[in-house]
């Protein structure tokens, strides 16, 4: 009994539980990306022109990125709580629009219905922010896998609610939005108790490795899924029990990666091998005795890179930990005895902790921030506009185009992840390399969106989805490296404040103000057509109309400025690139001493 009790606990504390967890939250907790299928519900039902939508657009975008509150709270609160202020948001925000939008209550003016939107999906916030937090505590050294998964199933999360939405069969397209102010919360609240830091860099494993690979391969599924499933039902009309079949296998797949929690703790004699650290806990009790203070042991900590000789980092994963772990109480009792002089410094260096206030003053945060504004404002655009975009161009059923953004979003993000990874394990260069590459497949698709060309809904989400997903992956994973991991709730949704910046100057001056424009032209030509059509619909458009832009004309020039701030958007990563190359040598190149 007392073996069965020691083996429960180790699977509640499990490091791999927290990540699935995590995976499960995000994988609902995306509800700004289902925007695209929501927006002509609210358009249609209050009457709004496109800058009115785009306005409510940018409160969306403004309520994913203003994190510093729930950054504040996820340090002073238990998560449990911090995730539970998120989730009544969310039900409070998306509830009043459901009941205004469904004439339940009286309407609001535009600047309310801004704050509902806002609040409702500022709750996503909460969201990430506990779950990126916990799993980078938790998996100090898989930061880029770590990072791409859980971003990368808030990404796919537009695709998942839409399946589900898909066997609600109501007349009323209002749902959409009970749903999603209704389902993710209760998501939340039944894991919010699980999703915490547990001492995860003490829970390695040799199995680590490939427990990343049947993630990976599960993601890679359910991605190929969920598109072979919107393919189809956008070709045939399907029934009833079989959207019920196809929503089954989806949750199925959500449901498999548990198996590694379960077997790592009920079925697994791979014991934890060591820990993320530098310093093993033994070695840590050894120092405390010599009365050397913590504030000391994280200076010198940066003096072993100059002592470490250049053929301990060719030695096997143990014994080079254990041959650093000596080199450093060394070091620690030389210093305590006045034989190494200390180096002390006025701030951090890059690779160390910064806190916000440290960071704000480096050009390189700045550079990142820039970089990501340009990149995925312009995505966001995409992704708040993408019904309309999809109505403009002729094509039916913008929640299938929406959902396939969202699916390449998805695969963005593992990508990302994985392949940025790659380059600064295994070649010791600069991560930011891999958003420029992302930046450059966004101009692409921007600019295949301005020439509306036959397909262009598949080639441009394609595009546009991989680009974007891409950046949030990468992105917060190189702001840890570069600023490190303490404050790093804080750095994060900083960054993200980028996201509504973008939007507010790409969708709510520049796109949106084009396509009114345009709409508008093509309504006053509409009536000019001969004496007969004036006189039916008067002789003057009326400003409570409700404006429809057709042909590719109503997003052309936009598209044209978003990629070419994209281009500009390489040129400022390729800078950081240049700037930090030997930051990144410093943390992962293996030849050096």
């Amino acid at each position: 009994m007392g073996r069965l009790r020691h083996k429960i606990e180790g699977f509640i504390n499990n490091r791999w539980l927290v990540f699935v967890a995590a995976m499960w939250m995000q994988a609902v907790g995306g509800i700004g990306y289902l925007y695209g299928s929501i927006s002509p519900v609210i358009k249609s039902s209050m009457g709004y022109n496109q800058r009115q939508v785009a306005s409510l657009g940018v409160a969306k975008d403004l309520g994913d990125s203003i994190g510093i509150l729930a950054a504040t709270l996820c340090e002073i609160l238990p998560l449990w709580a911090a995730l539970l202020v998120g989730a009544l948001q969310n039900v409070v925000g998306y509830g009043w629009v459901w009941l205004i939008v469904t004439k339940r209550v009286p309407a609001l003016p535009l600047w309310a219905m801004c704050i509902l939107i806002f609040v409702g999906n500022n709750g996503e916030t909460y969201f990430n922010t506990a779950a990126l937090v916990s799993c980078v505590q938790n998996f100090p050294k898989s930061r880029g896998p770590v990072v791409g998964i859980l971003k990368g199933f808030a990404g796919l999360s537009g695709a998942i609610l839409t399946q589900i939405y898909a066997i609600i069969e109501t007349p009323d397209h209002a749902a959409i939005i009970f749903m999603v102010a209704v389902g993710p919360s209760m998501v939340v609240i039944a894991l919010m108790f699980i999703v915490r830091p547990v001492g995860g860099h003490r829970q390695v494993r040799q199995s680590d490795g490939s427990s990343f690979v049947f993630v990976y391969s599960v993601c890679l599924i359910l991605a190929a899924y969920l598109m072979g499933v919107m393919l189809l039902e956008d070709q045939v009309d399907l029934s009833y029990s079989l959207r019920i079949l196809c929503t089954v296998i989806l949750l199925a797949l959500l449901i498999i990666p548990i198996v590694i929690p379960l077997l790592l703790t009920f079925y697994s004699d791979d014991l934890p091998t060591m820990q993320e650290s530098l310093l093993p806990s033994s070695h840590k009790d050894e120092v405390g005795k010599s009365g050397i203070s913590d504030n000391q042991d994280v200076i010198i900590f940066s003096e072993v890179e100059d002592e470490k000789p250049k053929e301990v980092d060719l030695l096997p994963a143990q014994e080079r930990q254990r041959r650093i772990a000596q080199l450093q109480t060394k070091l620690l009792q030389a210093a305590a005895e006045g034989a190494v002089r200390v180096k002390r410094r006025r701030g951090p260096r890059r690779g160390e902790d910064f806190t916000l206030t440290q960071a704000l003053i480096k050009a390189d945060f700045w550079l990142l921030f820039m970089s990501l504004l340009l990149g995925s404002g312009s995505g966001l655009t995409v992704i708040d506009n993408l019904g309309q975009m999809t109505q403009s161009l002729g094509y039916d059923e913008p929640h299938v185009y929406v959902s396939m953004l969202s699916i390449w979003n998805f695969l963005g993000r593992i990508g990302g992840g994985y392949f940025s990874e790659i380059i600064v394990r295994d070649y010791a260069y600069p991560r930011p390399v891999a958003v420029a590459v992302a930046q450059v497949l966004m101009a692409m698709g921007h600019f295949v969106f301005a020439m509306g060309w036959p397909g262009v809904m598949y080639i441009g989400t394609l595009l546009i989805g991989v680009g974007y997903g891409a950046h949030w992956a990468i992105v917060p994973a190189a702001a840890s490296e570069l600023f490190g991991v303490k404050n790093f709730g804080a750095l994060y949704n900083f960054l993200t404040a980028a996201n509504p910046a973008g939007s507010l100057v790409f969708s709510g001056v520049i796109a949106s103000g084009i396509y009114d424009y345009e709409a508008e032209k093509q309504a006053h030509n509409h009536q000019n057509l001969s004496l007969v059509g004036r006189l039916l619909s008067g002789t003057r458009l009326h400003a409570e109309e409700v404006l429809k832009c057709e042909g590719s004309i109503c997003f052309f020039l936009s598209s044209l400025i978003m990629s070419g701030f994209c281009i500009i958007a390489v040129i400022l990563s390729m800078i950081l690139v240049y700037r930090t190359k030997v930051v990144y040598a410093n943390l992962y190149d293996k030849s050096r001493a």
